[in-house]
């Protein structure tokens, strides 16, 4: 590829960011600025549309969503199942239950300490979003907790909100971005599961139980 082309991309992810805020229901909206204002700025809308539009296209039923600074697309998979942290969670989840059935609860805990206590082979997809120490807890946790052909989606898997740049620069040694580089080799390595890294959003890794 050459300059143009990337300088091309750069628009086009500005560009679907864009169409997707405005395309945003007032509810999520609202739930960005809030979140936004009270330092927890939230992920890429057209990831979070991204994240609700699989959930539809794959039946999904039972979600476990880690990383209570993830509001937006916490609450976007809560609308796809149709049927500031954990304050702005509950007070949108309250105000969700009266337009969906969906059993929605907030829980804060360490993912390494809560998801131990979840049924296994209970749930189609875990997302995963937050602090660095998350992603490996919760992978450890990935193939007891997930059906057959579920899915683990890990948001920022390129750690692009470092100062360095994330995990695109090997200069950055970071804590977040070598966190991330270690859980992308985890996770390739692992035989339990298919897996592929995309730059959707701030980079997506998407591994899939076999």
């Amino acid at each position: 590829m050459d300059r143009t082309q990337y300088t091309n991309l750069a628009k086009a992810w500005e560009f679907t960011e864009e169409h997707a805020r405005e395309l945003e229901p007032s509810t999520l909206a609202d739930a960005r600025t809030a979140a936004d204002e009270s330092g927890q700025l939230q992920g890429p809308a057209a990831q979070a549309r991204f994240l609700g539009l699989l959930v539809r296209l794959t039946g999904t039923s039972s979600v476990i969503a880690v990383g209570t600074g993830s509001l937006v697309e916490t609450l976007q998979l809560a609308y796809a199942l149709d049927n500031k942290g954990i304050t702005l969670i509950r007070k949108a989840f309250a105000e969700l239950q009266d337009e969906t059935a969906t059993t929605l609860r907030a829980v804060n805990a360490p993912a390494s300490v809560f998801l131990p206590r979840l049924n296994a082979n209970d749930y189609d997809l875990i997302v995963v979003a937050g602090d660095a120490e998350n992603y490996a807890a919760t992978f450890a946790q990935a193939s007891r907790l997930l059906r057959d052909h579920g899915a683990i989606i890990f948001t920022d898997a390129l750690a692009l909100d470092t100062e360095q740049g994330g995990v695109i620069n090997p200069a950055d040694r970071s804590g977040k971005a070598t966190a991330m580089r270690e859980l992308i080799t985890t996770v390739e390595q692992d035989e339990e599961f298919e897996s592929t890294l995309t730059p959707d959003g701030t980079g997506l890794l998407i591994a899939y139980k076999k």
